[in-house]
């Protein structure tokens, strides 16, 4: 589940290994890149934390994040 916190949308995925974790950031930049919105996010071996917030905004969250957030929950069906 996202939280929003700190004017950012959070979310922390863990999976398998690294392979699959790597794997999940490729198809999010995809989608994030196809919105014009990108992540700030990191990666540690198979964990990956997305924070999402709109820049062009003053950094808070917005639509565009929450979108994005679907489509991210959406690659993990």
């Amino acid at each position: 589940m996202w939280k929003e916190e700190n004017n950012t949308l959070y979310k922390k995925f863990e999976f398998k290994n690294f392979s699959e974790a790597f794997a999940f950031m490729t198809r999010v930049a995809i989608e994030a890149e196809k919105m014009d919105h990108h992540p700030r996010w990191t990666n540690v071996y198979n964990k990956v934390e997305v924070w999402l917030n709109t820049h062009d905004a003053g950094d808070v969250v917005t639509d565009k994040d929450h979108k994005l957030a679907v489509q991210i929950d959406k690659l993990l069906k």
